[in-house]
């Protein structure tokens, strides 16, 4: 009975953290990429915490629908640090080894 109380717990919880059909939101994308604010607006080379959050943006973003809202959210963010260095932001994916769907830029049409 314990293991069964358990199980269910753990699909409940696991049925709260991944939503199918609802695309990544703002503050997930935020909390994956926060880490990265000093590599974006100073250049240099990312920390590892940083390119953890980008390997975490990739792995919450599997379908279009969550590639376009995570780059509407990257563009609001990126409006909120108007000192993040373009060239940084452009090359944060290859710089961490993840390659992405996502492009990491101010100026990017995220319908296409």
């Amino acid at each position: 009975m314990k293991s069964v109380v358990i199980l269910m717990l753990v699909v409940a919880m696991v049925q709260i953290m991944v939503k199918p059909g609802e695309a990544v939101t703002c503050g997930q994308v935020d909390a994956s990429l926060a880490s990265c604010i000093s590599y974006l607006t100073a250049g240099g080379s990312p920390y590892a915490v940083c390119c953890d959050g980008v390997k975490n943006l990739k792995t919450i973003t599997p379908t279009t629908a969550d590639r376009r809202a995570a780059c509407d959210c990257v563009k609001a963010a990126a409006a909120r640090y108007p000192n993040i260095k373009e060239d940084a932001a452009s090359s944060l994916p290859t710089k961490c080894g993840v390659e992405m769907n996502i492009p990491i830029s101010t100026s990017t049409n995220c319908a296409k």
